[in-house]
Formats: C-alpha cells, structure tokens, sequence
C-alpha cells in the first residue's frame, strides 16, 4: 500500500541553470535506513545539482551501504566518511561543501516524496521575501507505516512565523528548503542541541516562511530520535526563546510569560511519555501558562488517566493514521 494521497500533485520544475538545488545528507548509525533515505532523493522529479552525504563516525556498516547506493546516482554525489563532530558541524561542512541557490538537508532516516524538491523550488520562486519553504509531514515507523501527520495536529503559519515559532510549533526538518544566501547569514549553532529550532528562531528575524500545505516528506521515529529525550528538548527550547526574545525586542516580563507557557504546554510532552512527575510540576508552576482553562482541565484529565490507557489510545489512533495512509 502506498501513501499518494497529495504527493503526485506536484509538476516538473524547468529553470535555466542546473547548480540549483544542493542536498547534504548527514548520517549516523542509520545502516537500517539509509538506503530508502537515499533512494528518496534520487527518485525527486527534480534532481538536486549536487548530493553530498556526509557520514559522521557511524559504528555500523552506513559508509558501505551508502557507496553502494551512491553507484546507482544519476546526478554528481560524493561520499565523505570521518569521525563524529555531532550533527550541527556536519549541517555546517555539508554547506561549505555546496553550492546552488537553494539547500536542503535529509536526515538519514527520513524519506522525501517524488515531488518534494520540485515543489519547494517552484513556491520559493513566487516568494522573494522568504527565507525557507516548508510543509507538512508524515510520521513513520521503523517498516514505513504512516503513524501520524502535522496535517492532523499542527498549526503553521504563512509569512511571518515568529509568533508561531515561540509558541513551540517547528517547521520539521525534512520539510524544508532553505534559500541559501539566508542560510549563509546563520548557520547551524554547533553547541545547541535542538539546532533546527534555534536556526528557525533567528532567520524569522530576516524573513519570511513560505508555507506549502501538502505532504511531501516523511520523519522516521524511532527508539533513538533525540525527540524522547524530553528535558534536554525543553532546556535547548527555553534557552534558544531567552536569545530570540533579545533579538525580537521582548521585556523581561514578556519573556517570563512566554516561557511559562512553552513549559505548560511541554507538559503534554512528558505525559506523551509516560512522565507523569514532571508532567504535573510543570503543570502546577506554569498553571498561569495556560492559554484556557479548557487546556488546563484537558491536561489534568490525561494526568489521572492510567499510562496503560494512555498508550492504548496513542496504539489506536496511530491505527487509524495506518488505515488512512498506509505505508511509504
């Protein structure tokens, strides 16, 4: 079964010079994955002038899968194959490694529909004014079901996004395409740990999110995504809000306020795993957070639910999600 619903919507894009579109791959202990990550982005209706992949000391066998797919590229890709520097040096050297007019990233274990980078070429050519494109995202398991998507759930905006952003909802990084002359400006912070959002954070100061609202990318979870890790997100969260807040203008007060709600509505999070404990502190210390008391008596609700419960619904739901879109 495959999931088609919206991702053949999208047309061939014809411009005139070919070094347009640059694609870093950053890999580390994705043996598993890599192959279909890979695959993803030679099967684009619009290739990418230039593919680097960039393994980042992987312990498994990723630099051999991916030479081996590497042989069956149409287009110039290169493989370079070191010791660990962490994600964001990779982002950084994968940049320094390109050229072209636009620059995406893929995780490698995340999937690009057929038309994604056609699609996000064509919008950023209507919009002068925006810094990156993005869209809405599949969720898949480890066997490439689709388990959830921000279709369903998550709220983007179009243009200005810094209210949004704040409000602790993201753009997903397989979804975006940056342009790159604003990417040249900022770059990845190499010492954060949730990179992508503090990178967003400081290009909505110098432009606008072009937003596309169909499903052109996928993100893979699995055991090991730094997304479990729910405490290391919410410290790297409120530490990049405290830096925008400087650079946006806020008060002292206006920032305390800001947080209070970014942690109230992080509670969820760690009710989403299972946290009970630091769900309900969050919850008491930031009750003045809350943006209705509709959402605080909705949290106090999951919080007395069993956690047994609790997973059997998130089982069921992502059932249904399978039953809508299938696999990938």
């Amino acid at each position: 079964m495959i999931a088609t619903e919206l991702q053949e919507e999208t047309e061939q894009v014809t411009y005139g010079e070919p070094a347009t579109v640059a694609v870093v791959v950053p890999s580390y202990n994705h043996a598993r994955f890599i192959e279909a990550a890979l695959r993803s982005i030679i099967k684009q209706t619009l290739w990418p002038a230039q593919l680097v992949v960039i393994d980042d000391g992987s312990r498994d066998n990723s630099p051999a899968v991916i030479e081996r797919v590497l042989n069956d590229c149409p287009f110039p890709c290169e493989l370079i194959a070191r010791e660990n520097r962490g994600l964001p040096a990779t982002l950084n050297e994968g940049f320094q490694r390109t050229r072209g007019d636009y620059f995406a990233y893929l995780g490698s274990d995340d999937l690009w529909l057929p038309g994604f980078l056609s699609a996000r070429v064509a919008l950023l050519a209507t919009r002068p004014a925006a810094v990156l494109a993005y869209g809405h995202a599949y969720y898949i398991d480890e066997e490439n079901a689709v388990v959830d998507t921000t279709a369903d759930w998550a709220h983007y905006a179009d243009g200005d996004v810094r209210k949004m952003l704040l409000q602790t909802t993201a753009p997903m990084s397989p979804t975006v395409l940056y342009r790159r002359d604003a990417l040249a400006r900022e770059g990845w912070k190499e010492t954060s740990k949730l990179e992508d959002y503090d990178l967003y954070l400081r290009l909505s100061a110098a432009g606008e999110f072009a937003f596309d609202p169909r499903i052109l990318s996928a993100w893979r979870r699995h055991g090991s995504n730094v997304s479990w890790d729910q405490s290391l997100m919410l410290r790297e969260q409120l530490q990049a809000q405290r830096e925008a807040a400087l650079r946006f203008g806020f008060s002292e007060k206006e920032l305390n306020q800001l947080q209070r709600t970014t942690r109230f509505l992080r509670a969820e999070d760690f009710l989403r795993v299972g946290d009970k404990a630091t769900a309900l502190g969050l919850l008491l210390r930031n009750v003045r957070g809350a943006n209705s008391p509709r959402a605080t008596a909705r949290m106090l609700v999951r919080l007395l639910l069993p956690n047994a419960l609790l997973r059997r619904r998130a089982r069921a739901r992502e059932r249904k999600v399978y039953q809508r879109y299938g696999s990938l």
